[in-house]
């Protein structure tokens, strides 16, 4: 993901009302503001860089305990800073999984919709109730139990000896 390109967003509704919020809740600048921050966050610290430098505060940290005599304060540092920094990342992760998501969906619903021959009623199924989602499931087994019947039946026709 790069957050500084263009997100290629289609304009809604909310884009037109004039300034304000985007959803009522948060001002558009500072969900924009966020959005490529997390982007930019999630994309550092997903990279071998990012890893290399965590390793080796972890190293600086074990080395430097015989120095502070394994005291409490040593091992409180590292619980602490990992505990913030885990505590931190949640959100930004979470915040770009999210995107991810909605764009997927939204991108499968455009090539369902645009399908000839595809059920439009599988658009936006992400939103269903648990029964609907479970009620598909159900469909798609039987589904795929038939498809593996003709293909078990056909393979026995084919491999059978003829008898004359």
């Amino acid at each position: 993901m790069n957050p500084t390109l263009p997100s290629g967003r289609i304009p809604t509704a909310s884009d037109r009302s004039g300034p304000g919020n985007s959803n009522g809740s948060h001002p558009r600048g500072v969900r924009e503001a966020f959005r490529r921050f997390s982007g930019m966050t999630a994309s550092a610290m997903g990279s071998p860089w990012a890893f290399a430098a965590a390793v080796a505060a972890i190293l600086i940290w074990a080395s430097l305990g015989p120095h502070y005599g394994y005291s409490d304060t040593w091992q409180l540092v590292i619980n602490t800073g990992t505990t913030i920094v885990t505590f931190l990342m949640v959100f930004l992760i979470q915040n770009t999984q999210n995107r991810d998501a909605r764009a997927i969906h939204l991108k499968l619903d455009e090539l369902i919709r645009g399908t000839k021959g595809s059920r439009n009623m599988l658009v936006d199924l992400e939103n269903c109730s648990e029964e609907e989602i479970q009620e598909f499931e159900r469909e798609f087994h039987k589904l795929r139990e038939r498809q593996q019947a003709r293909r078990q039946h056909h393979h026995d026709k084919v491999t059978s000896p003829e008898v004359a």
